[in-house]
């Protein structure tokens, strides 16, 4: 399991990938699979753990490339003494797909720029691609299956909701929308929560900022798990208002496992994840948005803790991923 090294595994605060590179091999390990995770030094974990970068790049900066080169070889150079490799590292690691005969499932995660699609491209026919959602394809490639990203549903209480506030968690991002949140908490009359990573320092003290007032809109930061799981579970719901075609969205499925319903701009994959009018309710602007809040309440919050087991669970993902692993290794002699 090639784990990104930006973040621990599993992260701190912030680390989608990470986050699911360790909940899949977490519960690859309770289903008795012999798993070695390549991540960082500090990550934690019950599979047999590999590492050469012993502090995640995002808290102790360094040259990248340098310890992604170190990183992807070390597990490259022991290709032989696996069945499957599982990358969750992006493009960086097909390059080496050609030279070993492992079979190579690549995780797509999102493309972060139409230029990294030739090396997609180029290893087409050697090499397996799993896509996140059906919404996140691309035409120019062949996918051995979509596999929906999963979460430990041990982790994720169901919640009240009984806050009164909505909230808003996930990268501080023009992309994100955490300015169309505030519009939409304010226009409702209701009291929003940020939480989130800031990628966009400009964009935050532009757009964020100013509505700050530490009563009914507060930023709370980059908050960990456990205050997370609080603060989803007693939100009146989440607010999604992404302004991209975003290929997953944990923090919908987060909010949807404690029970809380997510009101999103539908684009991207929020019609994959959300149920309209059943979890939550799929919207076009600010406006949907506003008149969206006014009928929460006629949300299920057993409906939307149900579907997210359904869906998102981390035994449905694992058992998803081995079946596929049985398949690219059946020729092999593996698995």
């Amino acid at each position: 399991m090639l784990a990104p090294i930006t973040w621990r595994t599993p992260p701190v605060n912030y680390g989608p990938w990470e986050q699911v590179a360790s909940v899949l091999t977490e519960e690859l390990v309770k289903n008795g699979i012999d798993v070695t995770l390549f991540a960082t030094g500090d990550s934690v974990t019950r599979a047999k753990l590999q590492s050469v970068c012993k502090k995640p790049l995002g808290e102790l900066p360094a040259d990248a490339k340098v310890w992604e080169c170190l990183h992807i070889s070390n597990l490259m150079e022991q290709a032989s003494t696996f069945d499957v490799i599982h990358n969750h590292f992006d493009f960086l690691p097909l390059t080496y797909s050609k030279l070993i005969r492992c079979p190579v499932i690549t995780t797509i995660h999102g493309f972060s720029s139409e230029q990294i699609i030739p090396v997609y491209k180029k290893y087409n026919d050697n090499t397996f691609y799993v896509s996140i959602s059906h919404s996140d394809r691309h035409p120019a490639l062949q996918y051995l299956d979509t596999v929906y990203n999963g979460i430990n549903e041990k982790d994720f209480e169901f919640g009240s909701g009984s806050g009164d506030y909505l909230l808003y968690f996930g990268r501080i991002h023009p992309h994100k929308g955490t300015h169309e949140a505030i519009q939409i908490a304010i226009q409702s009359n209701m009291r929003l929560i940020i939480c989130g990573l800031i990628q966009d320092e400009v964009y935050f003290q532009e757009k964020v900022i100013p509505y700050l007032n530490n009563t009914s809109v507060v930023y709370m930061g980059n908050v960990g798990p456990a205050q997370r799981n609080q603060l989803l579970g007693n939100a009146k719901a989440l607010l999604h208002p992404i302004n991209f075609e975003e290929p997953f969205g944990l923090s919908v499925a987060e909010a949807m496992m404690c029970g809380t319903p997510v009101i999103a701009f539908n684009r991207g994959s929020m019609n994959e994840l959300i149920k309209n009018r059943e979890t939550g309710y799929l919207v076009q602007n600010t406006a949907e948005a506003v008149l969206a809040t006014r009928h929460i309440k006629r949300i299920s919050r057993e409906a939307c803790r149900a579907h997210a087991i359904d869906k998102f669970s981390s035994s449905v993902m694992a058992a998803h991923y081995i079946q596929l692993y049985k398949k690219v290794a059946r020729n092999l002699g593996g698995l």
